[in-house]
């Protein structure tokens, strides 16, 4: 098994193991809808060995098939984007990975199968949850943004507006206007109480 260290001693996180799936030649595609597992001869796997999911911070992430006992690598996908592994369209045990030479550079297509729905789920989240923490930071930048240029809202009267408040304990609801007006002889000993405008409103974000 190969060690989880490099030479500089960055880790390498585990997402996902698979202790055998199988590796199918696929033929070249014929059709823009995808790819069909049917069309890979099934019976006649090329190769079977462990996947397992890699993440490093510098690099990202990629998905490597290699032998279970000694650790060689057979092959080695980058995740580079969701185009680095498509779903077959007939059945969900399968998919196609875009594997590239790390020597060469060059990139190839190979079809891999696994025995169980569930086994091939959880591979399937495991890349959907490292495309949503991927995807988090710029997420939330971008909700920032549309917040901090979203519309002002002025909360401010307007000239001759008025609104009422009532008083706990008092007999009588005060009302503020544009203008001051003089107390009443039947009044004149209350006072007219000064009001201020309500606080705004927190929006929702």
């Amino acid at each position: 098994m190969t060690d989880l260290f490099d030479a500089d001693d960055e880790v390498e996180s585990v997402l996902f193991v698979q202790r055998e799936i199988s590796v199918y030649r696929v033929p070249p595609l014929t059709s823009m809808d995808g790819y069909k597992a049917a069309d890979w001869g099934l019976d006649q796997p090329l190769w079977k060995g462990r996947l397992r999911i890699l993440e490093k911070e510098s690099s990202g992430v990629i998905i490597v098939l290699e032998d279970g006992q000694t650790g060689t690598t057979f092959a080695r996908a980058p995740y580079t984007d969701e185009g680095a592994v498509q779903p077959s369209l007939d059945s969900s045990r399968y998919f196609v990975l875009r594997v590239q030479d790390p020597t060469t550079g060059n990139k190839a297509h190979i079809g891999i199968g696994f025995t169980d729905r569930t086994e091939s789920l959880d591979f399937k989240i495991a890349l959907q949850d490292y495309e949503k923490r991927k995807n988090a930071p710029a997420k939330a930048e971008k909700e920032k943004e549309a917040v901090a240029s979203g519309p002002k809202v002025d909360y401010s009267l307007k000239e001759g507006q008025t609104f009422k408040i009532s008083i706990p304990g008092g007999r009588f609801a005060s009302s503020s206007t544009s203008k001051p007006e003089t107390a009443s002889s039947s009044t004149a000993g209350s006072g007219s109480i000064p009001l201020l405008p309500p606080p705004p409103s927190v929006r929702k974000k």
